[in-house]
């Protein structure tokens, strides 16, 4: 509050009783004058030359945005998902404006908790002993004492829900809109208020007013600083720091299981890791991680990764390291990633081991790639997999989540058109689709605390993982995309990979289908649901927290917790009642379904057996960064 109303409200809060009357005084009863003083610049001939160098700051951040669009060098497709946001709530708007009767009722909905609102501040500001305390706050966006104590912005906060609940409403409410718009206009509105939550700027912020008026104004140079660094480091696109990469080294304090690269295709490396144990199980373990992630989520350190504590549980763990791809793999499908891939890993294997059977392990879309070659194993007699365990996977795609809100016939064709001119798809572009899921909590606290704070972010392991971003090959993003989320082939038995039509009742080995409760991006119902298209016997068991934390969580943490239950068939809901939790790990668990289906064990293998190595462990692939 620079210049001469910050000095007329300093000189009215210095002396409260002495410069209002005894009405006004009754009035605002129920407010402190002195808790106003937190927001009163100090000094603001410092505050306003640390605007001044904050603007230049942002000017610089623009500079960096505008230089590689002038050169020609980044052609914008960021019209393309604002367009069908518009298109999509405007048929919204015409529902609502269609029917007058309508119309007035959204319009006095919205109006009449406006009004309660009003009616509220004024009771509370008059100090009214019958006002009803207000609702517990659960919103961590608004833990701030003066959301709450300071009816500036105790209203604002009330406005915002009131209104951010009316829009989700009328979205979800649309009813003469088809389901797919009416999903896709839910999720633009929750994307609409979470961007104009009045806690994602500096004067609608108790915290960060007082923050800045404090600094007089120094954290938001820091911020702008900062952002047109990450505009710079994106080149031209906003990498949005989430934590200090600059703390963090593959190979060094990340991903350090020992091991080798025991072989190398045009699209993976292939990883065996060293055993730790006297005796192994016979059938080594093979992970096929997704693609659009890398795979060393499952060995960010000795305490977390997944890899070690399956080394030292006697697996001869095997890993596909996948190549982070560039133009020379545009043609690169799901057959190529089935055989280069997998098949490859197989090969590999059966070289370094002289063992036919196997334990595959598929994550994510690695898993789906997993059963999609199963399917197609089962028509070419190979049976090399005995058993196939599924992270967080997806085989039937109905209930996606709001990962479908981007697939559609119209959103597909304009990917694969930004696709075709360097044959891949920029990695920023599916981190920030993962990041729009959880935008309250992966993106508006992080511009927050960067960008107008100025605080640089703490390093974390697992969010070093999450900015690594890896491309996408044209033609296997094109298929995933096309035979997965639009059409659902491979649930319906009509996906089509090497001349041959797969189905999934043809899968009889059997299946460890891991889900976790609070997954976004692989719901716990999809994949109860994919549970069922399988020919053999399905485990299904469910662990706590979402689609990293339910995987990455080691037994001697004790965090979290999993259900195990009857067959899955039948409603979801149903399972999940008669469903036994355990706390803890779901690792053991997974570890003694393993031993049952064969416990047999062999003298611990020498890494690589007659193969060469040709690399140490996590390799090269995976050090690739864009």
């Amino acid at each position: 509050m620079p210049g001469r109303t910050c000095v007329a409200a300093e000189t009215r809060t210095g002396d409260p009783a002495g410069s209002r009357t005894e009405g006004e005084r009754e009035a605002f009863a129920g407010f402190d004058a002195k808790s106003v003083e937190p927001y009163i610049v100090r000094d603001p001939e410092a505050f306003t030359v640390n605007l001044a160098r904050a603007v230049e700051q942002a000017g610089k951040a623009a500079s960096a945005w505008l230089a590689p669009r002038e050169t020609g060098e980044k052609t914008d497709v960021v019209a393309e998902p604002v367009v069908d946001m518009v298109k999509t709530l405007s048929k919204v708007s015409e529902y609502w404006l269609s029917d007058p009767s309508r119309t007035l009722e959204a319009q006095t909905h919205l109006l009449g908790s406006y009004m309660s609102i009003w009616s509220r501040s004024l009771q509370k500001m008059a100090g009214d002993p019958m006002l009803p305390p207000a609702p517990a706050n659960t919103d961590k966006r608004f833990s701030d004492k003066d959301w709450v104590d300071n009816p500036f912005f105790d209203f604002l906060r009330q406005v915002y829900l009131v209104t951010s609940d009316w829009a989700d409403r009328m979205a979800s409410g649309a009813e003469g809109l088809d389901p797919h718009t009416r999903h896709k206009a839910a999720f633009y509105v929750r994307q609409l208020s979470s961007a104009l939550s009045p806690s994602n700027f500096v004067a609608t912020n108790p915290q960060l007013y007082r923050e800045t008026v404090a600094n007089n104004g120094a954290n938001l140079v820091r911020g702008m600083r900062m952002l047109a660094e990450d505009i710079a480091a994106g080149k031209g696109d906003l990498r949005l720091r989430q934590t200090d990469t600059s703390k963090f080294a593959i190979g060094e304090n990340i991903a350090l299981t020992p091991g080798k690269v025991v072989a190398q295709s045009d699209i993976c490396q292939i990883l065996q890791y060293d055993a730790t144990t006297e005796t192994v199980l016979k059938r080594p373990l093979m992970i096929c991680p997704p693609w659009i992630n890398k795979f060393y989520v499952l060995d960010l350190n000795p305490q977390k990764s997944f890899i070690r504590w399956a080394v030292d549980q006697g697996h001869t763990v095997f890993v596909i390291s996948w190549v982070n791809p560039d133009e020379r793999h545009a043609e690169k499908d799901w057959e190529s990633y089935a055989r280069e891939g997998i098949g490859f890993a197989l090969d590999t294997i059966r070289q370094a081991t002289g063992e036919e059977e196997v334990n595959a392990i598929g994550y994510c879309v690695g898993g789906t790639l997993l059963a999609a070659t199963l399917a197609l194993h089962a028509q070419e007699g190979d049976t090399r997999i005995r058993t196939a365990t599924l992270f967080t996977t997806q085989v039937d795609f109905t209930h996606a989540g709001d990962l479908k809100v981007f697939v559609d016939e119209e959103q597909i064709a304009q990917i694969e058109a930004s696709m075709q001119p360097n044959g891949y798809l920029e990695g920023s572009k599916m981190a920030t689709a993962f990041n729009m899921l959880r935008a309250s909590e992966l993106i508006w606290p992080y511009v927050v605390n960067n960008y107008l704070k100025g605080q640089e972010p703490m390093p974390f392991d697992l969010l070093y993982w999450n900015s690594d971003s890896t491309r996408m090959p044209a033609a296997n993003h094109s298929f995933y995309l096309r035979n997965c989320y639009l059409e659902n082939t491979l649930s319906r038995g009509e996906m089509r990979l090497a001349g041959k039509t797969l189905s999934l009742s043809d899968v009889t080995v059997p299946i460890y289908n891991l889900a976790a409760k609070e997954d976004h991006i692989a719901p716990a119902k999809s994949v109860f649901v994919g549970s069922g298209l399988f020919g053999g016997k399905v485990t299904y068991v469910m662990s706590g927290s979402g689609h990293i934390a339910g995987v990455v969580n080691p037994p001697d943490k004790m965090k979290y917790q999993f259900w195990t239950g009857p067959a899955p068939k039948g409603a979801f809901e149903d399972w999940v009642k008669k469903a036994k939790e355990t706390p803890g790990s779901w690792w053991p668990h997974w570890h003694q379904w393993i031993e049952k289906q064969d416990g047999r064990r062999v003298p611990r293998r020498k890494t690589g057996g007659p193969l060469n190595s040709i690399e140490e462990a996590p390799g090269s692939f995976v050090r690739v960064r864009i």
